[in-house]
């Protein structure tokens, strides 16, 4: 129990008072105050009813609400407070009487959100009392579910464009006519069907459907270079986010997904199948990077004796040293599999390469090791993708769509 603000201001008129007026006056004011604090007091004591309502499963740096409804004592108020760890970001965190916020989260995995802090205060305002209301709950907190579901639902409509590319439609061995549809801008002029054009007097055009049942495979490497840095996340964050895209685009197409998330050791291993997003994501989301050089050629012979896949590997490319293994490693699947191996480029090196002081040497000869990590890979039998990591996802999808069209898996 503490004081609240109004009894010290009620206490210092009281003692100024004591200037003007005599003390015996002065004393039985003060005792009127130290009673009306304890009966305040024993007004706010009652531990507030509170009730919270929040999502328990999080999308990493997608916002969500949290509602905080507080029940104050009878004739008094409450307000409330809901704290926070470094991982998660509240906004606002205090309310009078209740809380709306949005809660933010910066870290994948298992997040803990605390019990909400109450302070009650008694009806004449002179004292209030500490609490805590609604346990702490457990945060699942998975990839960037967002930009996959809206990847997926452009692809379902035939809306995804990457670099004037389209996703559905295109002409290809892995295609199959589906329906005729009104003619869209950025259609290629291939799809024109000339007859329905002439007949209906406007512009049709055909859309294809993608081939299904194909099997798509992804290796995610979780070990030392996936916990670098890139901004507010790391690599392994920026490759999970892509490689949910990727299983949730391959979900609405049909096909099987799989994945393998290793180090020195295979850590998750999920044999590919139909709507297999969901199961990746749930098998992946808590993934952590940990400070071990991954066994490439171990995780890759997992994966190379299934049937003919597009096997997508999520890898931070930094030097030919660190990056000789999987050069090494690629061969173990192009024999078999299409290869591609997607990587998170990082922006601030990049800007920082067009200094021209000592920073701007190292950030060039780091760019510089990464190409040439890339022609190695290319040369092993590998397509390689490098993007920023709010567009890998897109890129990643693009380069599936395109392997589909053109029945390389």
């Amino acid at each position: 129990m503490t004081p609240a603000p109004r009894a010290v201001v009620v206490l210092a008129v009281i003692a100024l008072a004591a200037l003007l007026v005599p003390l015996g006056i002065v004393a039985i004011a003060a005792l009127m105050l130290v009673v009306a604090v304890v009966v305040d007091a024993r007004a706010a004591k009652p531990e507030p009813q509170v009730e919270r309502q929040s999502a328990e499963v999080l999308s990493r740096g997608i916002p969500a609400q949290i509602t905080i409804q507080a029940a104050a004592p009878a004739g008094g108020s409450v307000r409330v407070r809901q704290p926070a760890p470094p991982e998660l970001t509240i906004e606002p965190r205090e309310g009078e009487g209740g809380l709306t916020a949005q809660i933010v989260a910066t870290r994948r995995g298992r997040q803990t959100l605390p019990a909400v802090a109450t302070r009650a205060t008694g009806p004449l305002g002179l004292a209030r009392w500490d609490h805590k209301g609604a346990e702490d709950v457990e945060l699942r907190v998975f990839p960037d579910l967002k930009t996959a579901r809206r990847l997926a639902l452009a692809v379902a409509r035939g809306r995804f464009r990457d670099q004037g590319a389209t996703a559905r439609g295109p002409l290809g061995l892995g295609t199959e006519f589906e329906l005729i549809r009104d003619y869209q801008p950025d259609d290629d002029i291939r799809q024109v069907n000339w007859r329905a054009t002439a007949r209906l007097g406007r512009p049709m055009s055909n859309q294809y459907r993608l081939e299904q049942d194909r099997d798509v495979q992804l290796l995610i490497d979780a070990g030392r270079l996936s916990a670098a840095p890139l901004g507010a996340m790391n690599v392994l964050d920026a490759c999970l986010d892509a490689a949910t895209a990727l299983a949730f685009v391959a979900d609405e197409l049909g096909d099987r997904t799989g994945a393998v998330a290793f180090d020195e050791e295979v850590r998750t291993a999920l044999k590919p199948r139909r709507a297999g997003g969901q199961a990746i994501v749930r098998a992946l989301f808590d993934l952590q990077p940990r400070p071990l050089d991954s066994d490439y050629e171990a995780a890759f012979r997992r994966a190379e004796g299934s049937k003919r896949s597009l096997v997508v590997v999520f890898v931070d490319l930094l030097e030919e040293t660190a990056a000789r293994p999987l050069v090494e490693a690629v061969p173990v699947l192009a024999r078999r599999h299409a290869v591609v191996v997607a990587s998170p480029s990082d922006t601030a090196l990049i800007a920082l390469a067009d200094e021209e002081d000592a920073r701007g040497v190292i950030a060039r000869d780091v760019l510089e090791a990464r190409a040439k990590v890339a022609v190695q890979l290319r040369a092993a039998g590998a397509r390689v993708l490098q993007a920023p990591p709010e567009k890998l996802p897109a890129t990643v999808v693009a380069a599936y769509l395109r392997a589909k069209a053109r029945a390389v898996l």
